[in-house]
This record gives structure tokens, sequence and C-alpha cells, in this order.
């Protein structure tokens, strides 16, 4: 009764358009002083200690090396190498659109800032180019989801937060199953292109492409600092983070020269912003986490699935069917911070492992990341391309069933996450 009261309450407030993670810390709180005897005192206590981890300082220090790379340019040094090596093929320019993304994902972590950076520069110059809106609109909206995917991710940052799985082992799980998806997404738009005679451009020689890879190495560094210097020891996920920040703004302002000092107060606002928006999301979503424990829930729902008899293969696809359905209604924060305490005890009875469960989990943010109602990505694409949601829905249908395809590749094939961290002896 207890957990369907907590539900009822969750959905209830969701439902009259509250921001969830309002709707969270409302739930706790009527939840505590209502039908329990819980001290006030104990809830304060849990709201400081649920953020004082080490691992979420990387949160916003990823969140302003983002924001660094985004307003220095590094995106258009970016797309101009990808378009010098791949743009003659079929659909030149959208496959340089994925190429691009893939790379700025690998510097930045974030969904919403890949899908900026690169769509708001290179979906112009695809129109110009005569390809369809649609057609850009169904790259950026899908390939900008490998912002979470391919490391370094603030979305994994999460789960290791609500699962305490290590974040550097994640960050290698993310690479083969990332450059998979990358390929995959790029084979769907080389194919529509071949198909419907999309333009193509001119090759490239090899100095054109040795040049415009000169311009772009100081971006494509940020990688070896933030995964070398995990794999090699030299610092940990939370300093990674910071070295990347301050990489990316040595980067914007004295490398590129791009981003000017008097720019640098308004990205650190937004960066800001943004950071205290996720603490926010994270401080409500650890206080339920708080509850559902105090509650027994994750014990429960253990028992319970247990009871019916799922083996491993069976709770994978039930996970995969809740998450997708979650990311109807929440965004992938919520999410993860809300569902993977509840499910991550019953994927270890199962006897799953937590780092591909954790790429699992963050395999289903992505295809919630591009599809309605609450799809972050649709409504940043949207911004860029003046098309309706409903329009960007259909526009993305062809990719999203690649990235749908590619989730059951990776829930029932461990080892393609699991490869590389076991090579290099992290696990």
């Amino acid at each position: 009764m207890n957990i369907a009261i907590i539900f009822g309450l969750l959905v209830a407030l969701m439902i009259t358009g509250m921001p969830i993670s309002i709707s969270l810390g409302l739930t706790v709180l009527s939840f505590f002083f209502t039908m329990t005897q819980m001290p006030i005192e104990s809830v304060a206590l849990k709201l400081f200690t649920g953020i004082e981890k080490f691992e979420i300082m990387a949160v916003p220090f990823f969140i302003l090396a983002g924001n660094f790379l985004t307003h220095g340019g590094v995106a258009r040094r970016m797309i101009n190498f990808a378009s010098s090596m791949i743009g003659h093929w079929h659909g030149g320019l959208g496959l340089a659109g994925v190429l691009a993304c893939a790379m700025f994902a690998a510097v930045s972590g974030s969904s919403p800032a890949t899908v900026v950076a690169i769509g708001a520069i290179i979906l112009p110059a695809m129109v110009k180019q005569g390809f369809p809106n649609k057609f850009g609109a169904g790259i950026i909206t899908t390939s900008g989801a490998l912002g979470i995917l391919i490391p370094p991710s603030i979305t994994m940052v999460m789960y290791s937060i609500g699962t305490n799985t290590s974040v550097g082992t994640l960050f290698m799980a993310g690479v083969v199953p990332g450059l998979i998806l990358a390929t995959l997404l790029g084979l769907v738009a080389w194919y529509r292109a071949r198909k419907y005679n999309y333009p193509r451009m001119p090759k490239a020689t090899w100095g054109e492409r040795l040049r415009a890879l000169r311009e772009c190495i100081w971006g494509l560094l940020l990688v070896v600092v933030v995964m070398g210097g995990i794999y090699s020891g030299v610092f940990t996920p939370t300093e990674a983070a910071a070295m990347a920040a301050v990489y990316a703004f040595v980067v914007a302002v004295f490398v590129y020269k791009d981003m000017k000092f008097r720019d640098i107060p308004k990205v650190l606002l937004n960066s800001a912003n943004m950071s205290a928006m996720l603490l926010y999301i994270i401080t409500n979503a650890v206080l339920f986490s708080f509850l559902m424990t105090s509650e027994g829930v994750p014990q429960m729902m253990a028992a319970w699935l247990i009871d019916m008899g799922l083996g491993p293969m069976s709770f994978l696809l039930v996970v995969n069917i809740m998450l997708l359905m979650a990311g109807n209604v929440m965004e992938p924060a919520s999410i993860v911070l809300i569902m993977a305490p509840i499910l991550f005890p019953v994927a270890m009875k199962l006897g799953i492992d937590p780092v591909h469960f954790g790429i699992l989990i963050v395999v289903n943010m992505e295809v919630g990341m591009c599809h309605p109602p609450v799809g972050l990505n649709l409504y940043v694409s949207s911004g860029i391309t003046k098309m309706g949601i409903t329009e960007l829905t259909v526009a993305v249908w062809p990719w999203l069933l690649a990235m749908l395809g590619f989730l059951v590749t990776v829930t029932y094939w461990p080892a393609l996450s699991l490869w590389l961290p076991r090579m290099l002896g992290m696990m």
C-alpha cells in the first residue's frame, strides 16, 4: 500500500505539469511527514550527504568543458575535417555530420550540447547544398545522442553515483558500442542518400585533409587528456573532468582564439545554470532513492521479479521496456537516478555485470532522447531547424529503428561492452 501511495503521488504531481525534480522532492516530504515518524533532521541531512560524493564534481566540470568547446570553434573545425574525409561519399555532408557528432561526443559528454554545436553549423549548410530538411534533422538528432555513449559521459557519471560502479570502467566500456552505433547511423544515412540521390561533395586532396586535421587536432587531443589520464592512473575521472575544463578553456581562448575574454562570464553562467539544474535533480532523486530504500522497495521488487522466475534474458527485456516507457515521461538524469538503484540489486542477484547493465541503461537513454514527448534532442533540433516535434519525430524514424536494433544487440551481447575494459585489465 505504501508503494502504491508513493508512486501514485509522484505520477499525480507529474500529471499536473510540475517539474520532475520538484515532484520527487514533494513526494518524499509528503510521505515522510504524513506516513512515518521520520525526523526532519534526517531528511535535511540526506539532502546534503546525498550529493557530497566526489564523483558528482565531474558533472559541472564536463558541462563547463563542453560549453567552452561549443563556443570555441572546435565543432566547426571537426565538421571541416569530417567533410574532407568522407564528404565525397553518398550524402557526404550528412555523413560528415555523423562523424562530427561522434568526435564532438568524445569531448563534450552531453547529447544536447552535441546537437547544438554540430547541428547549428551543419544543418544550414546541408539545406544550402540541397538536402531535405528532414534528412539533416534526422541525422543530427540521433547522432547527437552519441554524446552520452561515447566517453566522457555525464549520464555514465549519474549511473556511477546511483550504483557505485567505476566511472573509468564505464567510460572504457562505452567506446566500442559508441563507435559501432556511429557506424550504424552513418550506414542508414548513406543508404538513404544513395537511394534518393542526395548531393555529394568534391573529393578532398590529402593535403586538404591533413590541413583540416591539423586545425582540429587540439580539440581531439582532449580525448587523450581525459581517457589517457584515467587509464594511465594519472588522475581520477573527476580530476579528468577538471583537467578537461581547463584544457578546453586554454584551447578556446589561447589556441583557437575564437572565444574572447568578454565571452567567458556568459559561458560560466550558462554552465552554472545547467549544473545547478542537474544537481537539483540529483539531490531530489537521491532523496527519492532514500525513501525507496527505507520502504524496502528494491528488495521487494527483486524478490517479486525472482519469484516470477525471470532469468537474466527475460529480466533484461523487462528492463528495456520499463526504461523505454520511462523515457516517454522523464529525462535521462531522473530516469537513471531513480531506476538504477531499484533495478541494480535485481541485476546483481541474476549475475548481470554492472558495467554491461550501465551501458544498456545509457543506450536506452539515447533512444529516449530522440522520441517524444520529452526527447531533449528533439526539442533542441526543433529550435535549430524550426520544425515541429511531430515533423521531427517522422524524420528520425529510420535512425531510431536502427538504434532500437542496436539496443537489442547491446542487451544480449555483453562482450560488446565488456571486451575493451577486460582487455585493458580494468575488470
